[in-house]
């Protein structure tokens, strides 16, 4: 009793219920908001990270759709389904909203399924059943007003029919009275007074049209009168509407039997639609906040608590939607070692709202919402979170503040299942400074001093003894508030270090805050504790809401009050009061604060300069990928004007066989065709690169020199064969001999080598024509009979004189049989074979003739 109570009153010191409030505005079922509004807290981890499983699903699927996950059409039929199990009959808007839940349900299927990558979701919709076939009948019953449809029965289709019949009789009737006494009724009009039809007639003139009166006016000018004619008909009207009502019932109570059928499986739909409703409500919220996903660790494996920029909810919320100052994140970076963290610091300065940010840091991971805080968030999974956070005064229980710590730290011992409430002391006989002399409350603690507190000289020996105890720490997450506060400070001191140590060995992890400087020097007694501060600017007297780690807050009392106007010898006598020891101390913990800010201003230098680095290393590789995708492009376009090369080569090789095959090849058109093919391959055929010439060559036009005449002169001819050339100087030709020249800047031409003479041209054999397939020697045999076949072969063989290509198909092969047969037998065939591939394979035969 004691621990569910001390967990609700954290969620409410927290102000869980505001968040889970915030929550529920993301959801998009009544259902789902409900659920919200309830949060319930996983027990264990493995429920925590299959929530976050689906948050993350969720948080992935709606970023691939562009509308989102919609849960149209689903509604809370809870209670119609429990009203359908015990026998009751549904109405036709209970119905109706089941048929647009099952469509809802199975569109939300059709989109998960339809995903990839989603298997938390996909097993969660995998035993998901939506009678369509039960959807189908209820929208065949009832329409969209809810209302029971003529095709529901056919027992019901013939009321209607009867029905229509009855009250078009009945109009028909009054219509002719309003017309027969026209001066006896009020207006031309036919009404209804509950299900009988009637007239307004003119109260002095009601016995003109005697008949039944149902209803007057106000003023009571006008009475609404049935006349006599029609009440038989009325009374017909309303036994048929009787009728047709019990039809009605019983249309539905067939359809009220068919829900309760199958209610196991509606219930399991709601319940899994509420999920899906209650995951996508976590992502959306998760994605407003900006927050990512959290890892849970195991400090037992030494990593650390990472919590970088991380942002109450609350306060976002109050930012976004009622204007509020703007959140400043607080960094959480707890070393695996530490079980105590102390913040020390001025009023006002965020000590409280770190500890509550902290508190549903953990509880929202718990639950399966993203941290609102910088990648990575890494955060233990807490089996409890507890805090004592606040004042708990209370008139009516005669309860002082410090008496409501005590019973709500009380608490939290008792949660963690530790059994030693007792170590906090007996009762406390009288509150200091809370009630009068002799006034005695029940539930108050004394304190003894030498058993809850050992006096820091022995502390030391007694660390083995608290590391020894770790193993039996709980999974807890202990956040208290101002402790050992309000009463004795001396007292309250030492019941505030006595109470961390216990903690430091029963919790995986506290975090306290306190204004007492004695609880400043556990950080350098046991490695187990540290020390963090809130920051205050003392040239604006306002807190800065940082938080920094490692330095102890430094009491800024009396700097404030000097600055706030107080007399300053008044603040002088009280530093004097303080002592020496503590403005020594005041004044170190200034010096560390000032190097602190040394070492923050130096590593945001650092890291101004890697990010340069990191800025001119990305602008090297981006131009490095550049030259390499240019380089790559242009290989890529050689490549593609080498393949266009070689199919224009092809091309016009294809036009040279084409030019073959046109007519009866001969050996001179065969050699043109090497001929224009050896010109191709030139064509197209990467160059050689040109040898230098070794010496000098003259040629028409270029002026040399003739050493032997001391003349420069111009070449008219080339030399010749004999290495003779003509030039002129002046009016002068002349023939010289090449080695008897020079060229001007004196190379001596190469000698000519007279070319050995060419053997006589051999014309080749007709038997060397290349075998071309031309129109000429190829026969189309296909569709003849193999004796007609066998004259036509006769005749093109005898003709022949090369190769000729048959073409007999495949077909059945009696054909190609019957052309085997009588190339086997003709004497001028010296053999034959199929044709290549290219010509037809063996649909066709190539004889090659002696």
């Amino acid at each position: 009793m004691l621990k569910s109570l001390i967990q609700s009153e954290t969620l409410e010191l927290l102000e869980w219920p505001r968040l889970c409030q915030h929550l529920a505005t993301f959801a998009a079922t009544k259902l789902g908001a409900t659920a919200a509004r309830h949060l319930k807290i996983p027990d264990s981890q493995t429920q925590s990270e299959q929530l976050l499983e689906q948050t993350k699903e969720v948080y992935q699927l709606e970023n691939r759709l562009t509308t989102g996950l919609s849960f149209e059409g689903i509604q809370d039929i809870g209670d119609s389904l429990e009203r359908a199990e015990r026998g009751g009959i549904l109405t036709g808007d209970e119905l109706l909203a089941i048929a647009t839940t099952l469509a809802g349900a199975r569109n939300l299927r059709r989109v998960i399924d339809n995903q990839e990558d989603l298997p938390i979701l996909t097993g969660l919709v995998a035993d998901l059943r939506t009678y369509p076939e039960l959807e189908q009948e209820i929208h065949r019953c009832i329409d969209e007003r809810a209302q029971v449809t003529d095709r529901a029965s056919l027992k019901l289709g013939e009321i209607r029919t009867d029905l229509r019949r009855l009250r078009s009789q009945i109009t028909q009737k009054l219509q002719n009275i309003l017309q027969a006494k026209s001066g006896a009724v009020q207006e031309q009009l036919i009404t209804q007074r509950g299900d009988r039809y009637v007239i307004p007639v003119k109260a002095p003139q009601k016995d003109a049209i005697p008949g039944i009166v149902h209803d007057t006016s106000t003023s009571g000018a006008t009475l609404y009168v049935e006349p006599n004619s029609v009440v038989p008909l009325g009374n017909q009207l309303r036994q048929i509407i009787r009728r047709e009502q019990a039809e009605e019932e019983a249309v539905r109570r067939v359809l009220t039997e068919q829900v309760a059928a199958v209610k196991p499986d509606l219930e399991r739909l709601l319940a899994i639609a509420t999920t899906l409703d209650l995951a996508t409500a976590r992502s959306r919220y998760s994605y407003w906040l900006g927050a990512n996903p959290p890892r849970f660790i195991q400090r037992k494996d030494n990593e650390i608590i990472t919590l970088r920029n991380l942002r109450h909810p609350l306060l976002v919320w109050q930012q976004q939607h009622e204007q509020g100052q703007p959140v400043v994140p607080v960094d959480l970076l707890i070393n695996p070692l530490i079980r105590v963290v102390t913040i020390t610091g001025p009023n006002t300065g965020g000590k409280t709202v770190t500890l509550k940010t902290l508190g549903l840091a953990a509880l929202m991971a718990k639950v399966g919402l993203f941290v609102p805080a910088r990648e990575p968030v890494e955060i233990p999974w807490f089996d409890k979170v507890l805090a004592d956070i606040g004042d708990e005064q209370s008139l009516q229980q005669s309860l002082s503040t410090f008496s409501g710590h005590i019973r709500r730290i009380s608490r939290i011992l008792e949660a963690l299942g530790t059994g030693e409430e007792e170590a906090l002391g007996s009762r406390v006989a009288e509150e200091q400074g809370s009630r009068g002399a002799g006034e005695q409350e029940a539930g108050d603690w004394r304190l003894e001093t030498g058993v809850i507190s050992p006096s820091l000289s022995t502390q030391h020996s007694t660390l083995s003894t608290q590391h020894s105890a770790l193993s039996t720490q709980h999974s807890a997450l202990v956040l208290l508030d101002e402790v050992g506060a309000g009463t004795d400070p001396v007292e309250g001191s030492a019941l505030a270090i006595a109470l961390l140590q216990y903690l430091a060995n029963h919790a995986q992890l506290t975090i306290a805050t306190t204004h007492f400087g004695e609880l400043k020097a556990l950080k350098y007694e046991d490695d187990r504790f540290e020390n963090a501060s809130v920051e205050f600017d003392e040239s604006t007297l306002s807190p800065t809401y940082r938080l920094l780690w490692g330095i102890p807050g430094r009491s800024n009392a009396l700097t404030i009050a000097l600055r706030l106007g107080l007399k300053p010898e008044v603040v002088q006598q009280a530093k004097t009061q303080v002592g020496e020891a503590t403005d020594e101390v005041n004044q170190v913990i200034a010096g560390l604060e000032a190097q602190r800010r040394r070492q923050e201003t130096k590593a945001a230098e650092a890291q101004s300069l890697l990010q340069q680095a990191e800025r001119l290393y990305k602008e090297v590789s981006a131009k490095a990928a550049s030259l390499e995708e240019r380089e790559s492009s242009l290989r890529a376009s050689q490549e593609v004007a080498v393949k266009q090369a070689i199919a224009q080569a092809k091309g016009e090789i294809a036009q040279v066989i084409r030019r073959l095959q046109k007519g009866s090849p001969t050996a001179q058109e065969a050699q043109q065709a090497t001929n224009a093919l050896n010109q191709i391959g030139q064509q197209y055929q990467p160059a050689t690169p040109a040898k230098p010439k070794a010496g000098f060559m003259p040629k028409v036009g270029d002026r040399i020199r003739v050493p032997k005449l001391g003349q420069t002169a111009d070449v008219i001819t080339a030399p010749n064969e004999d290495g003779e050339l003509s030039v002129r100087f002046g009016l002068m030709k002349m023939n010289v001999k090449l080695e008897d020249v020079e060229s001007l800047d004196g190379q001596k031409p190469e000698p000519i080598v007279k070319p050995k003479p060419a053997p006589p041209a051999v014309t080749p054999p007709p038997q060397n024509v290349p075998e071309i397939r031309t129109s000429q020697n190829t026969i189309d045999l296909r569709g003849k009979r193999v004796a007609d076949a066998e004259y036509i072969l006769d005749k093109a063989i005898s003709e022949a004189t090369g190769p000729v290509w048959i073409i007999h198909g495949y077909g059945t092969g009696k054909l190609r049989q019957g052309v085997h047969a009588f190339l086997q037998q003709h004497s001028r065939v010296k053999n034959y074979e199929p044709a290549e591939q290219g010509d037809g394979g063996t649909g066709v035969t190539v004889a090659h003739i002696k």
